[in-house]
């Protein structure tokens, strides 16, 4: 630091007040410097009136100042002095450590240097530093204002404390809570050991064997049919809707900031329709801020992304290059850099309803505070491209159409999907993000957040995006998905008794069910198949060792269980657009076979690879969903 700059810095005095009244008002500073015209500071100060924003939010959201504009108006307006990092000057990484990277990126208050016994504080946010002032005094002594725009603010701490960042988005979430642990070798080998065991027991009594396996898999397919029948009575029950007290009222006209995070890997192709697709998004731009999330060596994105000329409220970060390259870790690393309250996700494919982030804060709004996750309904805009997507489609709607919206209203815990989500910032920061490990992370946090006493709300807003329509990259999709179910139930059942105790038994007992039961149903589906040999008129090959009772009694549970999905399925399908795939229901039956295939790719994966990411691939068939275009509101 310059000996000019430390006189200026010095001649800030730590005491004097810089609030409000003092200076004069941000609208007349950049009228004065000529870049802002009368009557589009107007309208601006409408919008403010009505959102209760920041003036200079409002101004570069809707592209009448610059950013740099801003920060040469606010550093005239606070009577302080503006930092670029152009000028060759890096804050002093001891002084971040003292105060903590997440509460300089929380609080936009970068401890800069020390002079003449003050310490000076960057900021991209005045507000912020008045706010917090205290608290920074109390761990700096006095302190001193100055500018930095938000983009080098974000740069500075990239330079200086890069590895720490990327530390944290790897490692946020507790241990005992991750799944970290399991990167052992010794893990992968108890695993194989168990199959051994298995094998070995099917060799020496392969009777016993087979009935043991078989009852298992009937066990659980009863109580899956169950939970599912009960998951489709509660989804039909009325309920009468709730009304707004007046406090709530009161609280909805305070409109929070969104943040949205997209993440994008391997993607260039989708990068002009997602644009396209979050511009439609109808909620006011000076309170959204849109975070594409892209990995440091992903060059094709990355240049895909800068010949486009985003919008104001929409930005592009870049996650530092780590052997770990998994979607949770990139968003553990953008949620750093986020500006709102609400913290939601999107899929890179994703076309999301225009109105959907109005639904989602007005739900937050009408629900306590223990309401910590909203989840959006998930459709496809590709069902008719062939009998694979039909049946996806059939799946997603009876999912997220009956069994999610009865399980919340069952009061069992919800896991997460992958997109279509947002958060209370607070509470997910509070539980320590996502799993960066965990490949199935959405799952994963939608127990954690059950066992932390918060619960999921699901919401009537559709987000579409891409079915995948073809065998192979299914299998691999599926594996992904069933592998992380895996993982999800080995990290938590690591004590089950304190897991008990947090979730209480009926929510405990949805969880084996779902998540257990789904893997033993589908490992051991080719037992259950067996039972189509009687209902065809041949044996089976328990006979011998079974009674005619007991295998009909089996039976006759696959059988139900068969009828409960098409009917489940029947009644999820109930909506026009989606009525056409009733005509497919019965090809189910060949459709769940080929996660039979995906859940031994998954066991498989989980001795040998237990964190690796089988990318999904996306961008074939977006066209068509972007027939109609939906213009944003302009100021």
């Amino acid at each position: 630091m310059g000996f000019a700059a430390s006189l200026a810095y010095a001649q800030l005095a730590p005491g004097s007040d810089q609030s409000a009244p003092r200076q004069r008002p941000l609208g007349q500073i950049l009228l004065d410097m000529g870049v802002l015209r009368e009557d589009d500071l107007l309208r601006a100060l409408q919008v403010q009136a009505q959102q209760a924003g920041f003036l200079g939010d409002i101004l570069v959201a809707h592209g009448l100042i610059t950013q740099l504009q801003l920060t040469e108006a606010l550093a005239l307006q606070f009577g302080t002095t503006a930092l670029t990092l152009a000028q060759g000057e890096l804050p002093d990484p001891a002084l971040i450590d003292r105060l903590g990277l997440n509460t300089c990126l929380r609080l936009s208050c970068l401890p800069w240097r020390q002079a003449g016994g003050v310490t000076v504080i960057a900021t991209a946010r005045p507000a912020e530093f008045l706010n917090a002032r205290a608290q920074l005094e109390g761990c700096f002594g006095p302190v001193a204002l100055a500018l930095l725009s938000e983009q080098d603010l974000h740069a500075a701490i990239l330079k200086t404390r890069r590895n720490r960042l990327k530390l944290w988005a790897e490692t946020c979430v507790a241990e005992n809570e991750s799944c970290r642990r399991m990167q052992s070798r010794g893990f992968g080998n108890l695993l194989a050991l168990a199959c051994v065991i298995l094998a070995f027991l099917a060799l020496i009594a392969p009777v016993a064997t087979l009935l043991a396996l078989t009852g298992s898999a009937v066990f659980f397919l009863c109580l899956s049919t169950m939970l599912k029948t009960a998951a489709a009575i509660a989804a039909h029950r009325h309920r009468p809707a709730a009304r707004p007290s007046p406090t709530l009222v009161q609280r909805a006209q305070k409109q929070p900031i969104v943040s949205v995070l997209v993440p994008l890997y391997k993607e260039p192709r989708v990068v002009p329709r997602l644009i396209n697709r979050l511009a439609r998004l109808t909620w006011p731009p000076e309170l959204l801020d849109i975070l594409l999330v892209v990995e440091e060596h992903d060059h094709a994105t990355r240049a895909a992304l800068e010949v486009h000329d985003m919008p104001r409220w929409m930005r592009v970060i870049v996650v530092p290059d780590a052997p770990l390259k998994t979607k949770p870790r990139a968003l553990n690393y953008a949620m750093l850099f986020a500006r709102g309250t609400i913290i939601g996700v999107y899929d890179a494919e994703d076309a999301p309803d225009p109105d959907q982030l109005h639904r989602v804060v007005r739900c937050f709004h009408e629900g306590p505070e223990t309401l910590a996750c909203v989840q959006g309904v998930l459709d496809f805009y590709n069902a008719r491209t062939n009998w694979l997507s039909r049946c996806f489609a059939i799946e997603y709607a009876t999912w997220f159409r009956i069994i999610l919206p009865g399980m919340q209203r069952l009061g069992l815990a919800v896991p997460l999907g992958g997109t279509t989500l947002f958060f209370r910032r607070e509470i997910l920061e509070a539980l320590g993000g996502w799993d960066a490990h965990n490949v199935t992370e959405d799952a994963d946090l939608g127990i954690r957040l059950a066992r932390h006493g918060y619960y999921t709300q699901l919401l009537d807003t559709v987000t579409q995006e891409e079915a995948n329509c073809r065998a192979l990259p299914w299998v691999k999709q599926r594996s992904r998905w069933l592998k992380g179910y895996a993982v999800t139930w080995l990290v938590h059942m690591r004590n089950p008794l304190h897991l008990w105790r947090q979730l209480g038994t009926w929510r405990f007992f949805g969880v084996q069910v779902l998540f257990l039961g789904t893997l033993v149903q589908f490992m051991l589906a080719p037992l259950l198949w067996t039972f189509w040999l009687m209902l065809l008129g041949f044996g089976h090959p328990l006979q011998d060792s079974l009674g005619g009772g007991v295998l009909l009694g089996f039976m006759g549970v696959f059988v139900l269980s068969e009828a409960v999905t098409l009917t489940v399925g029947y009644l999820a399908l109930r909506a026009p657009e989606h009525r056409f795939l009733r005509l497919w229901l019965p090809s189910l039956h060949g459709y769940f076979p080929l996660a039979v295939l995906a859940v031994y790719k998954a066991l498989w994966e989980l001795i040998r690879a237990p964190f690796y990411w089988d990318k999904t691939a996306h961008g074939d068939h977006g066209a068509a969903c972007d027939a109609l275009q939906v213009a944003r509101p302009v100021l």
